[in-house]
């Protein structure tokens, strides 16, 4: 079987869900440190009386992991192909630069 660009090789497509499944595990992992983290923080605000202070990092971190959310599970236009056809084009700048 051929690879195409519109049909990749078993290969191709075996390293791509490896890569979208760290990709995942990242988020997970992420999220979970996140979670105990601020826990940990909101515990330590609330035993000191002045309560209050831990918002600050659960909201500032909360933007950051949303932020990674979007970034993992909304597909972007071009997704895969987009780093592929921009790895093409510094190819082709570095071979076009070599004497």
């Amino acid at each position: 079987m051929n690879p195409t660009p519109d049909k990749p090789a078993d290969g191709d497509l075996l390293r791509l869900a490896k890569r979208r499944v760290g990709i995942k595990m990242a988020f997970f992992t992420h999220l979970m440190v996140y979670v105990c983290v601020n826990t940990g923080l909101f515990f330590i605000d609330h035993l000191g009386g002045d309560v209050g202070w831990s918002v600050f990092p659960l909201l500032g971190w909360g933007l950051g992991l949303a932020i990674h959310g979007l970034v993992t599970w909304i597909p972007l236009p071009g997704g895969d192909n987009w780093r592929s056809r921009m790895v093409e084009r510094e190819l082709q700048r570095l071979k076009e630069r070599r004497p």
